[in-house]
C-alpha cells in the first residue's frame, strides 16, 4: 500500500472526487495539548481524513489533517465538525459518507 499525505483540504477533495474506490471517507479526532501553558486560552482539535484509491494494482491511502484552534470559551463539538464536513462533501458527491474509524493495512505471513 502506498500512503499519500495531502497538505491542503481543497486538493484532498479534488482527488477524492476523481479517485475514490468507495463512498466512505474515514475520520478520527485527536485533541492537541498545548505544552507551553496549562492556562492557554486556545484549544486545538486535529481531524484526520482518509480514503482508499487504486493505481494499477496498488492500493493507495490518501490522507489529510485539519487543525482547528478555538478559544476555551467556545466549544466546538465533534458532531458539529462532522456535520459541517458532511455538508462540504455532499456538494461534490451526495452518496459520500463520513465514518469514524481508521484504515490500516495488516500483513499476514504464513510459515510451514
Amino acid at each position: 500500500m502506498i500512503v499519500i499525505f495531502i497538505d491542503k483540504i481543497e486538493d484532498f477533495v479534488n482527488i477524492l472526487e476523481k479517485k475514490k474506490l468507495m463512498d466512505e471517507v474515514y475520520y478520527e479526532f485527536k485533541e492537541v495539548q498545548n505544552n507551553s501553558s496549562e492556562l492557554s486560552s486556545q484549544k486545538s482539535l486535529e481531524i484526520t481524513l482518509h480514503f482508499l484509491s487504486k493505481i494499477e494494482e496498488f492500493l493507495v491511502l490518501y490522507e489529510t489533517k485539519i487543525s482547528l484552534t478555538h478559544p476555551n470559551t467556545f466549544d466546538i463539538t465533534q458532531e458539529y465538525v462532522i456535520t459541517e464536513l458532511q455538508k462540504i462533501f455532499q456538494k461534490f458527491d451526495n452518496a459520500l459518507t463520513l465514518i469514524k474509524g481508521k484504515i490500516r493495512e495488516i500483513f499476514l505471513s504464513y510459515s510451514y
